[in-house]
């Protein structure tokens, strides 16, 4: 299975092994099948904030559905598969009438990717909603509460290996028509903001401690509408790239390591990168 069929980028070479298990037994068999052919873990949920290598990966990547996808309420906890897009977690919530969520509509991945990357956007992150997931690995399962996964910003300390299967969210009552509004409010203002149309894999610096975001940094030092090979730098914010065209993965990290180095010359700042790298590849050196 290309990853480039798997991630929204729409780069990166072959899986070795590929499995989509649907339920909790499936999963721990495909670990312990990894396990026996000493072969790496990775789980790709949406592929939304994911880039593979061009030459692909040594591992089994796995990509949740099923039971492991789906999405259930019992008062004012919301239990998702560690596979559910959020933006059904989310339509489940207004259903129910469960406000808390309305944030995710700007993350287009899955409940255990939010819980991996601890995302966030408009001043929320999973870190204040979650109240426990099930982490399988082939030794075992078991639920972890926040603390427990170390969730910071854009962090926590799961690895690879480790699969978020369940997530549980603490929401809180909320008119369904309010929750529609603040959604509807919130992409339009991702859209007059962000590439939404555009093949990206999300935002790829983190934001650094300093007055500037990355975004706005990476504006100053010119790189709006910076291509190499197929890829660009958005013309619409700087700190997404679209795949233009036949853009390859070395293209992207070439693009990211030329961003690095103008806002290390321009502000002395070292912006890390927000997303997942998968196989044997890095940013180019300084």
């Amino acid at each position: 299975m290309p990853l480039a069929r798997l991630t929204t980028i729409g780069t990166g070479g072959p899986a070795c092994a590929f499995a989509r298990p649907s339920t909790l037994a499936e999963l721990e068999q495909a670990l312990a099948w990894a396990v026996e052919h000493e072969l790496a873990v990775a789980t790709v949920g949406l592929g939304s904030n994911l880039l593979g290598a061009d030459a692909g990966v040594d591992a089994l990547v796995l990509r949740l559905g099923g039971e492991l996808a789906s999405v259930a309420s019992n008062g004012e906890t919301l239990r998702a598969g560690g596979g559910a897009p959020n933006a059904v977690c989310l339509h489940h919530a207004r259903a129910a009438g469960l406000g808390g969520l309305e944030f995710a509509c700007a993350i287009p991945g899955t409940a255990g990717g939010g819980v991996w990357m601890n995302a966030g956007a408009y001043g929320s992150d999973w870190s204040q909603i979650l109240i426990r997931a099930l982490v399988v690995t082939a030794a075992g399962s078991g639920w972890l509460t926040p603390g427990e996964l170390g969730l910071s910003y854009r962090h926590s300390s799961i690895e690879h290996g480790q699969v978020v299967a369940q997530v549980e969210y603490r929401l809180t009552p909320r008119p369904p028509a309010e929750i529609k509004a603040e959604v509807a409010d919130l992409i339009a203002r991702r859209k007059a903001t962000q590439p939404t149309n555009k093949r990206t894999f999300g935002s790829v610096f983190k934001n650094p401690e300093h007055e500037l975001g990355a975004g706005r940094m990476l504006e100053a030092c010119g790189l709006k509408g910076h291509r190499i090979g197929g890829a660009v730098i958005s013309p619409m914010h700087a700190n997404f790239i679209e795949n233009a065209g036949g853009a390859t993965t070395a293209d992207a990290l070439a693009l990211m390591g030329e961003a690095r180095r103008r806002v290390r010359e321009q502000y002395g700042v070292e912006l890390e990168h927000e997303v997942e790298l998968l196989g044997p590849i890095a940013l180019p050196n300084p």
